[in-house]
């Protein structure tokens, strides 16, 4: 008889780097989720004709967001507040947008669970996401 653990290798996923964002930021993106339209702000924001999959955008968002982050961390004069603004728009709705267009199984309680706490975290209060001061 051959000796087979009980435990399955999966290959580590990249950690990505939490949003430290200041609060003012945050606050208003998250107020300008009641005015978000995926299929209408989403192609203009990503200057494209289709929305791609929900979930599918975010790598490209977020890294157009660091960019523009790291512009207003230089006080750059091509930094647009208006457009950080609408990228984290973008961002927490399209996370929202994931969470609720990922499949639940029934024996999936741990990711479903994880995923819903990700989503709560998100529309909760602005002490979620800490701001840099």
């Amino acid at each position: 008889m051959s000796y087979m653990p009980n435990v399955i290798a999966f290959r580590p996923r990249p950690v990505a780097e939490p949003l430290r964002r200041p609060r003012i930021l945050i606050r208003a993106a998250r107020e300008g989720q009641a005015g978000w339209r995926r299929d209408r702000d989403l192609k203009r924001l990503l200057r494209t004709d289709h929305c791609p999959a929900p979930g599918a955008c975010l790598p490209r968002l977020r890294a157009e967001e660091a960019a523009l982050n790291e512009a207003r961390l230089q006080r750059a004069a091509e930094y647009d507040m208006h457009r950080h603004v609408l990228l984290m728009i973008a961002i927490l709705a399209e996370i929202r947008a994931a969470v609720a267009d990922a499949p639940v199984w029934a024996g999936a309680g741990m990711g479903a669970a994880m995923l819903a706490q990700i989503g709560a975290a998100l529309s909760g209060p602005a002490a979620a996401i800490p701001a840099r001061p």
